[in-house]
């Protein structure tokens, strides 16, 4: 069971404004390492709305002495080294670095990855499925929600408790108990040449 967790939080609507994450590393079914950063979204993309600090709590000020997205990327692209990526609702997460690139200029790196969401709907029997309510079903309670770090451990957690109720060794098999499927970002051409 080795995987990445991820979670971004973002300055505002864009994808493109990401201004922290968080990355938890599992090796064989237990959290091994993290990583948080803050990031300075880039110039056009950079604009803080007051619903998005009212939800993590991050203002302007807070990134200035931060990395840019294109910056940090490859640090992102180390500590992740070649894993299944994991969110929660993945398709926003993966959003954020599709589209980050792009606003950047720089090539998407290539991930495969699961969505917690997706596969909580299909574990739990729950009223919501939001990342607290899930992380709590899967026995990770009190964690400061849309801290990035600390939902990013949720995630993982998520994903630990779900493939051991599914008596599955990893994430593909996880992702199939569930009748889901993994997605992937990246380039196919590049895939092809790391191949």
């Amino acid at each position: 069971m080795d995987f990445t967790a991820i979670d971004f939080e973002t300055a505002n609507s864009s994808s493109a404004s990401a201004c922290s994450v968080g990355m938890v590393k599992v090796r064989d079914g237990r959290m091994v390492d993290s990583a948080y950063w803050l990031i300075k979204p880039p110039i056009g993309y950079d604009e803080f709305w007051e619903w998005n600090t009212r939800i993590h709590g991050l203002v302007a000020a807070d990134v200035v002495d931060a990395q840019l997205w294109t910056e940090q990327l490859p640090d992102l692209v180390s500590f992740a080294d070649g894993d299944i990526l994991v969110a929660h609702n993945a398709g926003f997460d993966m959003g954020v670095i599709a589209t980050a690139c792009e606003a950047t200029f720089v090539d998407t790196p290539i991930f495969e990855y699961a969505c917690s969401l997706q596969v909580a709907r299909k574990t739990y029997n729950l009223d919501s499925y939001r990342l607290p309510v899930a992380a709590m079903a899967a026995g990770f309670e009190d964690f400061e929600h849309h801290n990035a770090l600390a939902d990013a451990q949720a995630c993982a957690a998520i994903m630990i408790h779900a493939a051991q109720r599914h008596g599955v060794p990893d994430i593909p098999e996880l992702v199939g108990a569930v009748n889901g499927k993994l997605g992937a970002i990246g380039s196919p051409a590049l895939f092809q040449e790391a191949v």
